[in-house]
């Protein structure tokens, strides 16, 4: 930034100093009385100093108020956004205005002394996903405010905030596990901790397996060896598919796109992220398998797997995604791995996800639809409130439904999100003494 492009302006006190100064210099020169003149003398000194930045005959500023916003390039966890702000006041400058703003919050505007500071903003971030964050305006005042240069502005980059999770207990899981090792315990023979039965020896068993006691008291002779079997452990996989095709809150006018959302507000996304990123936390804290698939876009799913680094990437992914366009129908159902257990995520505001749940049960996949529709405020209109009537009976229509033919469905809205672990919690203990006489654990 060149000289020419920083100049000092008077500001209306300065430009209002100088017409009393004026004002009182020829009131005292025509009345011939030279106190009413000295007294404009100090405005008009403060006006035309020399030194004074802005000033006739001082030019214009060398060097402009400079500042920079430092934001964490890295994703943030929800809950707090911060930035520092660093300002570089011009030469000659004696306060700095400084207001901050950001989408959504209220506007802040503070005077410091000149001097090289640096401030830390801080915003609350309950929406998750892509977010804009701070921007900033500055401007220099000369002594006494009768002079100012341009305005300056910093603008923060925008930060992904990454969905929290909230403490759950045991969740469901598919009734069929896989793989050969895992934290629980399946129905076929191997390696673990839960004993099956006491057999006989045979070809392929292993000799630290023999239950000595058992052999001793029932073929003192040892002319049969007895060893103790046991179940082997395997691992869950399970599928997260989030129904990203619309992004709606607690205010019905903005369904419509008329109006912004509320930054205090999460929207359904929002809470479909964090009902995800809770359960994917718990699973894989547990040593499952975990993956993701987007019902919003059409791109390749993140696979299932497992461990603390995979867990950062479906919290990247569940951030990222967005509604594209207007809520389609896919021509086919999303592919899911053999034995996989399934947790839907959506408002169930259209038929999609009835079908996609039929579907996936009809293959052998268990499902559970978690509601993400957060609580809707009453509607204004008339004609809103009765296509939100219509809107609402058949969504409670579809659960209905759903329920009927045995999903659960899960509300993480409201008050009901509170107790949604307890909820789950209930489903899993349920599942596991329904398949209880079948076999343990698998």
């Amino acid at each position: 930034m060149t000289p020419r492009d920083v100049p000092w302006r008077t500001t209306p006190f300065g430009a209002t100093g100088a017409g009393v100064a004026v004002v009182l210099l020829g009131l005292g020169l025509l009345a011939g009385r030279a106190d009413v003149a000295l007294l404009g003398v100090p405005l008009a000194l403060a006006v035309l100093w020399p030194g004074r930045p802005g000033a006739l005959g001082a030019g214009r500023a060398t060097t402009p108020t400079a500042a920079d916003l430092d934001a964490p390039d890295e994703p943030a966890p929800a809950g707090e956004l911060t930035a520092d702000l660093h300002l570089r006041p011009a030469p000659g400058a004696e306060l700095v205005h400084v207001r901050v703003a950001a989408p959504g919050h209220r506007t802040v505007d503070v005077v410091v002394p000149a001097a090289e500071r640096t401030v830390g903003l801080r915003l609350s971030a309950v929406r998750t996903g892509p977010q804009r964050t701070f921007h900033a305006d500055l401007r220099g005042y000369g002594p006494g405010g009768t002079t100012a240069e341009a305005p300056v502005a910093a603008t923060a980059p925008d930060r992904l905030v990454l969905p929290a999770s909230m403490p759950l207990g045991r969740v469901p899981l598919p009734h069929r596990l896989r793989g050969l090792t895992g934290p629980h315990t399946s129905r076929r023979l191997g390696d673990g901790s839960e004993l099956r039965d006491v057999h006989p020896f045979a070809p392929g068993d292993q000799v630290r397996r023999v239950d000595w006691r058992t052999t001793a008291r029932r073929s003192p002779d040892l002319e049969q060896l007895y060893v103790r079997r046991t179940h082997a452990t395997a691992e869950a996989t399970v599928v997260l598919v989030l129904d990203s095709r619309d992004d709606v809150g607690p205010d019905l006018a903005t369904w419509r796109g008329s109006g912004p959302q509320r930054v205090d507000e999460p929207t359904s996304l929002d809470l479909a992220r964090h009902a995800a990123a809770s359960v994917a936390t718990a699973l894989l804290e547990g040593g499952d398998r975990v993956g993701l698939e987007d019902l919003g876009r059409r791109r390749r799913p993140v696979p299932p797997a497992a461990g603390k680094r995979h867990l950062r990437r479906l919290l990247h992914a569940l951030a990222l995604s967005h509604p594209a366009g207007l809520p389609g129908r896919r021509l086919r159902a999303p592919q899911l791995p053999a034995d996989a257990f399934v947790y839907l995520f959506t408002t169930a505001l259209d038929d999609e996800p009835v079908t996609l749940t039929r579907y996936w049960r009809e293959t052998g996949h268990g499902v559970v639809v978690v509601d993400t529709l957060p609580e809707v405020r009453p509607a204004r209109g008339e004609h809103m409130r009765i296509a939100w009537r219509i809107t609402r009976m058949e969504r409670e229509d579809r659960l209905a439904h759903l329920r009927s033919e045995g999903v659960p469905v899960v509300r993480w809205a409201g008050a009901a999100r509170e107790a949604a672990p307890v909820r789950l919690e209930a489903l899993a203990a349920a599942a596991r003494r329904h398949r209880a006489p079948a076999g343990v654990g698998g």
